[in-house]
This record gives structure tokens, sequence and C-alpha cells, in this order.
């Protein structure tokens, strides 16, 4: 100890103000790194994470991650019994006032639900809206039966109109969301459908900006907790099984620009909300402003490029069997939906 205090009171002054600045560095070194790594940065589980920012207006991908990998729908697949329930009533094969039976089966369905017993009905108009907000299970195979027949059958509906839409990656085996192994689809395909919603059925999208509706009268609320929260959003449907992590589908329309933002395999609703918010906020600027209204935009999505965030080019139609292979990975029979 002595030796090192004698071989520093021999240094000239500036050689021990130098060794006193590399002292102070180190020691700041240490605490920085200390610091940073007491810093936990939140991640979505990677094997469940997919998103995609589009422009709703042209259908041009401003940003995507893992959006060509096969996700759990969850309750997202009911965006597509509700694409299936309005063809049926354009074409005057349902109206709102059209009574759905609902079978014993159907009733039995796990929660979320509304809660019929086998034999009672629901008018399509209650129908609608208990699938936007409720996202009720029940609901949605009453429906699935009203229009396929069968369950089973409708599924396989759903599937040939997804392929129609260009949703080359997606199968349906259910109405509702409900765990199915099989039952696979991708956060592009999804904005796709998004933005078929609202192109195809303008007259009806408003449905998916409902927080709540009333029903025997009692008022139901939904899960969509960005509704009347951020700006723009004007819908459209949340999701969840454990398999899945909690999705969402989301419109944006303010100011002349329109966003579809879909996040899929959130670890919490509240996570999955404040990436969807931090998306809006980064790339709605980059949404062209367009007078024209977004139902006459075209429905396009590119096929997706590695992760980015520059622009790519527009979401394409054509459309490739998907073989019927399950998640890698991921629980094949989850719990139900709550969302």
């Amino acid at each position: 100890m002595s030796l090192r205090i004698v071989f520093f009171s021999r240094l000239s002054f500036v050689a021990k103000l130098a060794w006193v600045v590399l002292l102070a560095g180190l020691a700041a070194a240490c605490s920085t790194t200390t610091t940073l790594n007491s810093v936990k940065v939140p991640q979505s589980d990677s094997t469940k994470h997919a998103a995609i920012v589009v422009d709703g207006s042209n259908g041009r991908v401003l940003y995507q991650s893992n959006a060509e990998a096969r996700r759990y729908p969850a309750s997202l697949t009911k965006m597509m019994t509700l694409y299936m329930t309005f063809e049926a009533m354009e074409s005057g094969r349902l109206s709102k006032a059209t009574q759905i039976p609902v079978s014993a089966y159907a009733a039995a369905r796990p929660p979320t639900k509304i809660g019929f017993r086998p034999g009672q009905s629901i008018d399509v108009d209650s129908a609608v809206y208990a699938l936007c907000t409720k996202s009720a299970n029940d609901v949605a195979v009453a429906l699935g039966e009203a229009l396929g027949g069968t369950e089973e059958r409708f599924a396989q509906m759903m599937t040939v109109k997804a392929r129609q839409l260009g949703m080359r990656s997606t199968v349906f085996r259910n109405a509702s969301g409900l765990p199915d192994d099989q039952q696979v689809t991708t956060a592009r395909d999804m904005a796709l459908l998004g933005m078929a919603l609202r192109k195809r059925f303008p007259q009806h999208f408003s449905y998916f900006s409902s927080r709540s509706f009333s029903y025997r009268g009692k008022t139901i609320r939904g899960h969509n907790d960005l509704l009347g929260r951020v700006q723009g959003v004007d819908g459209i449907k949340t999701g969840y099984i454990r398999a899945s992590g909690f999705n969402i589908v989301t419109s944006v329309s303010t100011d002349g620009r329109k966003l579809v933002v879909v996040v899929m395999g959130g670890d919490t609703a509240r996570s999955r909300n404040a990436e969807v918010e931090q998306l809006i906020e980064r790339y709605l600027p980059q949404a062209s402003r367009s007078a024209r209204p977004v139902d006459e935009a075209p429905a396009s999505i590119p096929v997706a490029a590695p992760a980015s965030t520059t622009p790519s080019e527009t979401l394409g139609m054509p459309a490739a069997p998907l073989p019927g292979t399950a998640l890698v990975g991921v629980p094949a029979r989850p719990e139900m939906p709550v969302e």
C-alpha cells in the first residue's frame, strides 16, 4: 500500500490528473453496466408475435414483422363469420330481423357467450352486435349453423371465401375461434380480411365501432379498449386463446388517412394495445391522405417482405393452398377465448 502511495506522489500533476480521470471512467462504466442490466424491456413471445401495418387507402404495407408466419386467429375468426353473415344480408337470405335458432350444440359452447337455452333464438342484428362486442361463441356457432347447415360445413365455406379474398394461408375449422390446432392464419391474411370488410360492406362496418349493445334489457359491453380512447380507431376485433396470445385487428381513419393494424401474440391485452398505439403513432403520418372513401380503395396486400420498417409493395390477391399442418411448438388444445 505504501509503495502505491509513494508511486502516486512522485507522478507529475498531469499524470495524477490522468489517473483520476481513468479511475472515474472505470467507476462510471461499472455503474452504467449495472443500470443497463437491471432494466428489463418487455417483449412478446416470439413464437406467437406477428404484426403488420397497411395503408387502408391503397393496401401499401408500411411495416411488418412475422406477417406470413402461421398463428392462431382466436376470435379474429369471427370477422369471417361476420363477412359471411353480411353477404347473406346483402343477398336477401338474411335480414336484420331474421331469427337465428340456437341449437343444443351452439348453446353448449364455452364462454365467452350470451347464454341461451337450446331452442331459443336471436335476431341477426343482435347476433352481429354480440360477435362484434361480446365475441359470443354460442352466437357465432348459431350463425354458422344457420348459413352452413353445420358448423363444420360453414367452416369449409369460410375457408373457400378466404381463398377468394386472397387469404392464402388461412384455414378455418369453426365459426368462433375456439381452440383447434388446424385453425390457422397470418397477420397478413387478417389485414386483408379487415380491409375487405370495410371495402365490401361499408354500410355494416359501423357495427365494429360498437363498444356495447343492449339485449334482453341488459347492456353488454365489449373488449376493445382502443375504441373511444385512441383517436381515429373505429374497429375491428379482438381475440385471445392461450395458444395465440392477445390478438387484435384495428382500423384507423382520421384526417384523411387510414390504417389497418394487426398485432398477434401479445402477452397481455394492455401490452398488445400499447403496441398498436405505437404503430399508429409511427405509421399514420406515412399513410396516404386521400379524399376517396376507403370502401372504394383496392383491398390488395402484397406478399410480406422480411421484417422491415421500409414500405413495400401492396398485398396481392392470388391464393395458394395451405397444407393442413399444425403450428409447431404451440399447445394443440389451449383454453377458450376470453375475447
